[in-house]
């Protein structure tokens, strides 16, 4: 078994929510095992994050259902074709849920659960007619637990990982894999909140056998892993990089 399982040359990928955080991080990966990437997303700072990379960029809110259809064409386009996607964009919104707004619930599960469904959709048709294709989506350990006072979050993450596993067992007969990663304690912005509080970024430390936060680069070789001929035989696997945490 040679390295060339993990060789991801002329493969094609998109990443949603390069701009910054975990999203920049497998689409680095990806760029480094090979992969030509474009990014997706609303901010500026993807089109930065592209040109740090030397990859394609296009701007656009995923939440938006009438066009995003038009900006994962435009992708396309400037790919030439499609053979995975990664979807890393995400968004969160803390408090009570006794005091949580129900635009505050629309906006986390348009943003983290609805605009995935619609990626893959339009991603799974391309890869369904091909007979090949890797879909790696962003779970979370909400997805395997309730957290606290993040309600739409693990509500979104949790449907994140079911959907995962419905797409799999419709797709895998087509040679499509479609599978997740689940991060654990990362430090991104999503999660400053926490690492930037002393006492509770070394309490959840504490509690991870690897003794530390996430970076970014920790996901790597998942990523690398479910997007290339290594996991052609892997479909609906939620798959923890957590430092160990749910060992614990």
């Amino acid at each position: 078994m040679g390295n060339g399982l993990f060789d991801l040359a002329g493969r094609r990928a998109l990443v949603t929510g390069g701009g910054s955080g975990l999203g920049r991080g497998m689409a680095e990966a990806l760029v480094g095992a090979g992969a030509t990437v474009a990014l997706i997303g609303r901010s500026e700072r993807v089109e930065d994050a592209a040109r740090d990379l030397d990859v394609h960029a296009v701007r656009a809110d995923l939440t938006d259902r009438e066009a995003l259809p038009a900006a994962f064409e435009r992708v396309v386009e400037l790919l030439g074709g499609l053979d995975i996607l990664v979807t890393a964009h995400g968004t969160t919104r803390r408090g009570p849920a006794l005091d949580l707004e129900a635009a505050a619930w629309d906006d986390v599960l348009e943003t983290n659960l609805t605009s995935v469904f619609g990626l893959c959709r339009l991603a799974g048709r391309r890869m369904v007619d091909a007979g090949r294709g890797k879909i790696v989506t962003v779970a979370s350990m909400l997805s395997f637990s309730g957290g606290l006072e993040v309600a739409p979050y693990a509500a979104s993450k949790g449907g994140v990982a079911q959907l995962t596993k419905a797409l799999a067992n419709e797709w895998a007969p087509h040679g499509v894999n479609v599978n997740a990663i689940a991060p654990g304690y990362f430090r991104t912005e999503l999660t400053a909140p926490i690492w930037r509080d002393p006492g509770r970024s070394a309490e959840i430390a504490g509690r991870l056998p690897a003794g530390r936060w996430g970076e970014p680069a920790d996901l790597a070789g998942a990523t690398v892993f479910l997007s290339s001929a290594a996991s052609d035989y892997v479909h609906g696997v939620v798959l923890p990089v957590d430092g160990g945490w749910l060992a614990r």
